[in-house]
């Protein structure tokens, strides 16, 4: 025992003696009194580990002593001990922030416990939590031996995120280290399965996954709530683990009525996959049949610039007469004013609402050192994340929504990864400029770190020009060029790409909610 000091506070505390003696033999140090005003002035001197704390004494009340020693130390654990069962004393010294609460009569097993949760939570949490994932570990690694569909593949990323989390707040570094390698393994075999599978996907509608050109009328569309309407949240770059932390949120507003991950399509890029949901379309069939609204990557102007006009065109094509209302906001102040104005939503059937947030935050990193240090990994990438959102006018949207009685979505494009692997490509001036996809003519590069497309058409992709071919970086490598490659390198090291192929980028979540 790491020699654990406890103030026992308590106006009989002679006929709690066996109590401390049963404690002290277990290595705990046992210091006593019989009333608040000691007690208050016995914190003020000493440094205690936990204090046990008697509501009903004579003088100061058990309450009023928690409240005062609480102004000085609000950090020290103090477990509350009562002959009272009455629910307001309970509301009390719960709103105090105890840590625990016992009635009386009391037994020595009892205290124990509660010492073990108030002072070892933390280790005994990550002891559990290390043993159940060495557990998980080999079953997923079995999992990754056999794994041969699209569904299984959306069952280990989620295992993989969970426990990614869950590691996330125990000290043991080498369990997440050891976590980290099963995801790049898990990624290395997932590319090869892209590899594999996705052209055949694009071609047999009937065997692929959900799309990002099929989630609106096969996710989306059946969920919408005519009666009461429903706001549909797309945050850009949103990735499931981000959405998880998110989520613990939403759902203090919102019961989850159904999840439903989807694959986005390749590209895992804004203008290719966003465009995709919104017009139900392949980037080529969006240039064959809209190419008023379709920008190439060497277009000018912006690529995302028509994603309502693609909706509304999808619900014609779908013959459906739905309100819609469309707002995109890309800073705060035209958040904060649609928040504002919210409630003139509540007349359309269907209110969709794009959210750009995450993927500036992606940007950001690359080019702002104080983004850098802030998310400097995933951990802290995702504590960036969720910060931004419990601070957001699209919190306050949420919270706006659930009191309309709006039915919520909430889904992303693609997500990201951390690149980290430098990938050499060479090409002619009109390359595009992406670092985790490549498209033109005359590519050069490494094979094996590649998905490469040399008719872009058999994966719905438009050509930028005569023998133009697309290119996909695989697990979390990056293109640079040869010229000034270390400068290159150094440069985008280590920050949020998206436009390739991993488990981040392509698995995405979609969840339906209702008003709780």
């Amino acid at each position: 025992m790491n020699d654990i000091k406890i103030l026992w506070v308590d106006d009989e505390i002679d006929i709690l003696k066996p109590h401390i003696i049963f404690l002290e033999k277990k290595g705990y140090t046992v210091s006593t009194c019989n009333n608040g005003a000691d007690a208050i002035d016995m914190c003020n001197e000493n440094n205690y580990d936990i204090v046990f704390l008697d509501e009903n004494m004579p003088g100061l009340s058990g309450l009023e002593t928690l409240t005062e020693i609480k102004s000085k130390q609000a950090n020290l654990p103090i477990v509350m001990i009562t002959k009272s069962e009455e629910e307001y004393i309970m509301d009390d010294a719960i709103g105090n922030k105890i840590a625990d609460y016992l009635i009386k009569p009391v037994n020595p097993h009892q205290i124990l416990l509660s010492l073990k949760k108030s002072l070892d939570h933390s280790r005994l949490v990550s002891e559990k939590t290390t043993s159940n994932y060495q557990q998980e570990f080999r079953k997923i690694a079995m999992d990754l031996a056999m794994v041969n569909s699209y569904e299984e593949w959306i069952e280990i990323y989620k295992k993989l995120v969970y426990w990614e989390l869950e590691l996330e707040n125990i000290s043991d570094s080498g369990m997440v280290e050891i976590l980290e390698s099963q995801k790049q393994e898990a990624n290395s075999l997932f590319f090869k399965f892209i590899k594999k599978n996705y052209a055949h996907w694009i071609q047999n509608n009937d065997d692929a996954p959900i799309l990002s050109n099929t989630l609106f009328k096969k996710v989306i569309l059946p969920a919408i709530n005519q009666s009461n309407g429903t706001l549909l949240v797309v945050i850009d770059n949103l990735r499931y683990d981000q959405f998880s932390i998110i989520e613990k949120t939403i759902t203090k507003y919102y019961k989850k009525e159904e999840e439903t991950p989807y694959f986005s399509i390749l590209p895992t890029a804004t203008q290719y996959a966003r465009n995709s949901i919104f017009s139900g379309l392949m980037p080529l069939e969006m240039e064959q049949k809209h190419p008023n609204y379709w920008r190439n990557d060497t277009d000018e102007g912006g690529k995302n610039l028509y994603e309502e006009e693609f909706l509304q065109e999808q619900l014609k094509r779908l013959k459906l007469n739905i309100k819609l209302g469309y707002h995109k906001i890309t800073n705060l102040k035209s958040g904060k004013q649609l928040a504002d104005n919210f409630n003139s939503i509540k007349e359309n059937d269907l209110t969709v609402l794009v959210y750009n947030f995450v993927d500036m935050l992606s940007h950001a990193k690359t080019e702002m050192e104080v983004i850098k240090e802030l998310a400097s990994d995933d951990k802290a990438y995702r504590s960036l994340s969720n910060s931004w959102f419990m601070n957001s006018p699209l919190l306050e949207m949420i919270q706006k929504a659930q009191n309309l009685g709006l039915k919520l979505i909430i889904t992303t494009d693609h997500g990201t990864i951390n690149a980290k692997v430098p990938s050499k490509v060479i090409g002619d001036k009109n390359i595009s400029s992406n670092l985790r996809y490549k498209t033109g003519r005359s590519l050069s590069y490494e094979d094996k770190e590649v998905y490469a497309v040399k008719e872009p058409k058999e994966i719905g992709l438009p050509s930028i020009s005569i023998n133009s071919s697309f290119i996909f970086a695989k697990e979390d490598f990056f293109f640079a060029y040869p010229n000034n490659f270390n400068h290159f390198v150094k440069y985008y090291k280590n920050t949020y790409q998206h436009g390739g192929i991993s488990l981040e980028e392509m698995i995405i979540p979609c969840a339906i909610f209702v008003p709780k």
